[in-house]
């Protein structure tokens, strides 16, 4: 059975959670470092994926910096999406030639993760043909967008737990213009803790992807990536947009 590192790495401002992420997929590329999964909770940000349109952002420049929100493109799959508080990240950094080398049945394997661990709170969950993504009632609660290079995988999934879903008011979620978004909150009326869910996704990760889970602290990971020189780009932050409304 693969060990899979299991890190939580609390509150995180986008740029620096990206750093931690591709720092780690580049040893994971050497074999320095095992199967990790990495769990965050976002500072407000809006990232745009490399096939994504930057038209499905409503907001305009002034209006993200008056609210705080960070704005990146970056290199996953997938059109814009948002991340904030109240929501939790997944970022699996696996060799996934482990597995199987199969892309679209690692984006499967994603949803199934989110909707076993779904079903621990009593919300049932599904998928909608022809999108990724896992939803509930119609409605998207966690969204999902990867890379994957030499079969090892960055970026991941988000869940939609105690999130202001206003945020998405000012994007068009991945492109999807009759789709409205929902979040365990919401579903339940009541706020959910978000390491109750951090703990069901690990434990349906392990399921569905048959590996053994270990705790590694965020700063076990930190000392390990200062113990190795590997040079990488930091995310492009979008200083000005295509245009303003």
């Amino acid at each position: 059975m693969n060990r899979l590192f299991v890190s939580h790495l609390g509150r995180t401002r986008y740029a620096d959670a990206w750093e931690l992420q591709h720092r780690l997929f580049e040893l994971r590329h050497y074999g320095l470092v095992d199967d990790l999964l990495l769990f965050t909770e976002h500072e407000h940000v809006y990232t745009i994926g490399k096939g994504g349109d930057a038209n499905h952002l409503l907001a305009s420049k002034q209006e993200l910096k008056e609210k705080g929100i960070d704005l990146f493109h970056i290199d996953r799959g997938g059109d814009i999406t948002y991340h904030g508080p109240g929501q939790v990240v997944g970022y699996p950094i696996i060799d996934l030639s482990r597995y199987f080398c199969d892309i679209h049945r690692y984006l499967r394997c994603l949803e199934e993760v989110i909707i076993l661990a779904l079903e621990e709170f009593n919300i049932h969950a599904d998928r909608e043909e022809g999108m990724t993504g896992v939803w509930v009632g119609g409605e998207k609660i966690a969204a999902i967008g990867v890379r994957v290079s030499k079969w090892v995988t960055m970026h991941g999934f988000a869940l939609n737990i105690n999130s202001d879903l206003s945020m998405f008011d000012r994007i068009i979620p991945c492109g999807i213009f009759h789709k409205g978004v929902t979040s365990m909150q919401k579903l339940l009326g009541r706020d959910v803790p978000l390491s109750s869910v951090e703990e069901k996704l690990q434990q349906a990760f392990c399921v569905v992807f048959g590996c053994q889970p270990s705790q590694i602290a965020p700063e076990a990971l930190t000392q390990r990536i200062q113990s190795m020189q590997v040079d990488i780009a930091r995310p492009t932050e979008v200083n000005e947009l295509p245009r303003d409304e």
